[in-house]
């Protein structure tokens, strides 16, 4: 079959559409009644690119949760209390929160690969320090900042996966990027057994390794000039203006963060928080709780595309305040303290009903800003990570004050009961709207 040299099919094409973090975790495309295949795609656009932008992200995602996959290990070393502990595995989030929207307009403004290459090298400055030096809490703090720079690659890599291809690929391009989460995996499984070998400053020096290689062939796959499908600089300027007044139309955007800030927020603080919850209420030695972690982050990362599927299907406003609702009653359960098998079995329900509500907020934000989807997904996401930063923060300091993790949990519930509710509640008027 042959491509235009702009990249597109001179074919008529279905082109469906899931979104989950800004990105789309899923398309059919049909060309004349035959599905294309996917030598046919990757060839559409710069695929040495997308492979990059897929491992900037999934690297990123690694060192993003590294603390909080050997918090146990660095607790036990520094003797921190519970509220020190939440503080060192929100500090990363928090960075990482903060810094999305900078370097989203950093990509836009100097150019991704410049933008992307300045993420690595502060992951590998935070890498080196916590190899050669992090021997004070203080030191642990600075530490995490660094390596909470790794959270904002996602304004990084979607990017570039999307403007190396051509808008007719563009889903399968940032679905392949988006994937990228599943970094939570890799690094709750394999960091805890590197440290346990040689402690947690080798498992920091080790990790090295893999952000050097991935700015070699980020280096040598993405093109220094721009990639063919980036829009001019004048209409990010206009999408700005779009949005913000889209904004100033509408109250949805808070109600939008507040929806993330559950689920992704909820996906990420949870996990970087479960093998020191695993570890302090039901003596789970690390790796153990390492292991744990990375199946309930598989069962969250599998379930992301799913949740977009649904919610094209159903609508997401309609599916959300069920998520939600369902989330709160896993979570009040975890808080009662369970019996270690059903609190395991829980938490990875949680967590998967956590990234499948991923999939279906941002099915509503595309709807809510349909021209507007990039920055949207930026605001929306930074308020997601913001979220994942008070998850252990709230654990650290009520075990503090009251002694236990439940009241963490059952506050966290009633936020996820006040949202669904504030989702049907913009389902009833986007439905009196028509």
């Amino acid at each position: 079959m042959q491509l235009l040299p702009s990249g597109h099919v001179p074919y008529s094409v279905s082109f469906h559409v899931s979104w989950a973090e800004g990105s789309t975790l899923g398309q059919t495309e049909e060309v004349e009644g035959r599905v294309l295949s996917l030598t046919t795609i990757l060839r559409s656009g710069h695929w040495p690119s997308l492979v990059a932008a897929w491992l900037h992200f999934e690297v990123s995602f690694m060192v993003w949760l590294l603390l909080g996959a050997m918090g146990v290990m660095i607790a036990d070393e520094f003797q921190l209390s519970a509220t020190q502990k939440g503080v060192l595995l929100a500090t990363p989030l928090l960075s990482g929160a903060l810094l999305r929207i900078p370097v989203g307009l950093s990509s836009d403004r100097f150019g991704a690969k410049r933008t992307g290459l300045l993420v690595l090298a502060c992951e590998l400055v935070g890498l080196a320090w916590g190899w050669l030096g992090a021997s004070s809490f203080a030191e642990l703090l600075l530490m995490g900042l660094l390596l909470g720079v790794a959270g904002a690659s996602f304004a990084v890599a979607l990017p570039i996966a999307g403007h190396a291809y051509p808008p007719a690929h563009q889903g399968f391009a940032l679905g392949v990027a988006a994937s990228a989460n599943s970094g939570v995996v890799l690094s709750m499984w394999v960091a805890p057994r590197v440290a346990l070998m040689g402690g947690w400053h080798a498992a920091m020096a080790w990790m090295i390794l893999p952000v050097v290689l991935t700015v070699a062939t980020f280096m040598m796959a993405v093109p220094s000039d721009t990639l063919p499908n980036t829009p001019p600089p004048s209409r990010h300027q206009t999408i700005w203006r779009e949005f913000l007044a889209d904004v100033r139309r509408e109250a949805a955007l808070p109600w939008l963060c507040a929806m993330y800030a559950i689920t992704f927020g909820g996906f990420v603080g949870f996990s970087s928080a479960l093998p020191m919850l695993l570890h302090d209420q039901y003596a789970v030695d690390m790796v153990m709780a390492g292991s744990i972690t990375a199946i309930c982050g598989l069962s969250g990362a599998v379930l992301r595309p799913l949740g977009g599927y649904v919610a094209d299907r159903l609508g997401g406003l309609m599916v959300l305040p069920i998520v939600l609702g369902g989330l709160a009653i896993f979570l009040s359960f975890i808080g009662a303290v369970p019996p270690l098998p059903l609190a395991v079995g829980v938490s990875c329900a949680a967590i998967a009903l956590m990234g499948f509500g991923n999939g279906v907020v941002f099915k509503v934000v595309a709807d809510h800003f349909p021209k507007q989807i990039g920055i949207g997904s930026g605001v929306v996401g930074a308020a997601g990570a913001g979220g994942g930063m008070l998850f252990p923060l709230l654990l650290g300091s009520f075990k503090d004050l009251s002694g236990t993790y439940a009241f963490a949990f059952w506050l966290f519930a009633v936020c996820s009961c006040l949202v669904a509710l504030m989702a049907m509640r913009m389902r009833r008027r986007s439905e009196g709207a028509r």
